[in-house]
């Protein structure tokens, strides 16, 4: 596969990837929990074929010390026994979030109701934020090729303003 583009490398691209940053560490700062956040960021990853963000949240993860089996279970969650209630809830959401096009119903009332249970108000705007924030991040790489296999975790912790 052939990178199309550098975003990172035109000025807009850099500039418009700062913002993105930005936005991820507020979500960061939440109290959602991060492994929530990586789960969530690596299920809507695979879910678009971003290889660059799959590369990005699995390393992520594994250095916040996510185990290689729960990494390895995400893509089949409702067919594993490694995940929580509160963790299958968010996974759901990211699932339905992100095949907004397959449903004519987008969220269900059912899997809205599961989050409810399990997270604040403050942890729902944090989880639909980083499922928005990862979409987005994952059109951008997928559009202009982005090839994953490069990232080393830490790597854009500069990029905050």
């Amino acid at each position: 596969m052939e990178q199309r583009m550098d975003l990172m490398a035109n000025e807009l691209g850099a500039k418009i990837a700062k913002r993105i940053y930005n936005v991820a560490l507020a979500i960061q700062q939440s109290s959602l929990p991060q492994s929530i956040q990586d789960l969530v960021m690596l299920r809507a990853s695979q879910i678009n074929g971003c290889g660059f963000c799959v590369d990005y949240h699995t390393k992520d993860a594994t250095a916040a010390g996510e185990s290689a089996v729960r990494l390895h279970l995400v893509a089949a969650w409702r067919e594993s026994t490694v995940f929580t209630e509160a963790e299958q809830a968010a996974l759901a959401l990211t699932e339905e979030g992100t095949r907004l096009a397959d449903t004519h119903h987008g969220v269900s009332d059912d899997t809205w109701a599961r989050v409810r249970k399990h997270y604040d108000d403050d942890q729902i705007v944090a989880l639909v934020s980083v499922i928005a924030m990862i979409n987005a991040n994952n059109r951008l790489n997928v559009i202009v090729r982005n090839p994953g296999g490069s990232y080393q975790p830490g790597m854009f912790d500069g990029m905050a303003n």
